[in-house]
């Protein structure tokens, strides 16, 4: 009795293995949807991208069109494009760090707090075509804002030097998604400043503005600093945005990019493919130190 518990015993345990085996890959069926996707529509255009930006026409290997971003224009479309992304993820960052410490820690009602949330976690994937639209149709020439501080207030933002199709009107249409970017991200770094910390400065004589300057500015800088270089590779990245509200009339990387795509007379798609190529380097390296300056500020979120 006991050899045939044994024998039962030793043909079953050899099948454990298999029996686990075959249930291991079922644990990934639910993110293979997200490896397909990425694979096909991130990874392997990437990877053409970058392998079209070193051919030529004829499909030979060259650095030629690396070289070609040193030409006067397209270095200065790098250089416009790198203004405009840093104005506004700084601008960004500053007003949206504002409004998550007065949500957060202003003493505002409860539903002030989710609806300022809700709504940023909505406006911050606004962009794109809807959005230069939108901004076309509130500032622009007869926009719905122009037209009423013109006619109410006697206003022309227009004579005064403003144009939506400007420097400073696509800084201002992209802190439409910058700023509430900024809340949805630094609001869990808010939220874990502890009460405690504010406590204990009060005790031992602090004011207020020295707990500001020598604690809640301390543990949020990682997250500001992170955050700033997050919005600014967002910023350098709105390709869709920028191509639709300024049109030819501002000389950036997205406008140059598909005018060798797309256009008639600049037509070249290795060297479009470069400039893309030049954007993802920039983008990449800026959320590179993103990951870097959030690792530092987890330790400050446990």
């Amino acid at each position: 009795m006991a050899e045939s518990t044994i024998s039962q015993t030793a043909r079953v345990s050899p099948g454990a293995p298999e029996i686990s085996r075959l249930r291991l890959p079922l644990h990934w069926l639910g993110v293979t949807p997200f490896f397909v996707f990425a694979l096909v529509f991130l990874i392997l255009p990437t990877v053409g991208l970058i392998a079209g930006a070193f051919k030529n026409a004829s499909g030979d290997y060259t650095f030629d069109n690396i070289i070609a971003l040193s030409q006067p224009k397209l270095a200065a479309a790098y250089w416009v494009s790198i203004q405009i992304s840093f104005v506004s993820a700084v601008l960004g960052a500053l007003i949206g760090l504002a409004m998550a410490v007065a949500v957060v820690r202003g003493g505002l009602p409860p539903w002030l707090r989710s609806a300022t949330l809700t709504f940023s976690g909505v406006a911050s994937n606004f962009a794109g075509v809807p959005l230069a639209f939108s901004f076309i149709a509130t500032l622009g020439r007869l926009g719905v804002a122009t037209i009423l501080l013109r006619d109410v207030f006697g206003i022309n933002i227009y004579s005064l030097g403003f144009s939506i199709f400007s420097f400073w009107g696509l800084i201002l249409t992209y802190l439409y998604f910058q700023i509430p970017l900024m809340i949805v991200i630094i609001t869990p770094a808010v939220d874990g400043l502890k009460k405690e910390w504010g406590e204990a400065a009060a005790t031992l004589g602090a004011t207020n503005w020295q707990y500001w300057r020598m604690v809640v500015i301390p543990v949020l800088w990682p997250s500001f600093l992170g955050t700033t270089v997050l919005l600014f590779a967002n910023a350098f990245g709105a390709v869709a945005t920028a191509y639709a509200l300024t049109g030819p009339s501002l000389n950036i990387v997205p406008i140059q990019l598909f005018a060798q795509i797309r256009g008639d007379v600049l037509y070249n798609p290795n060297l479009g493919y470069a400039l893309a190529f030049g954007m993802i380097v920039i983008t990449g390296l800026a959320n590179l130190f993103y990951i870097l300056f959030q690792r530092r500020a987890e330790r400050w979120l446990k």
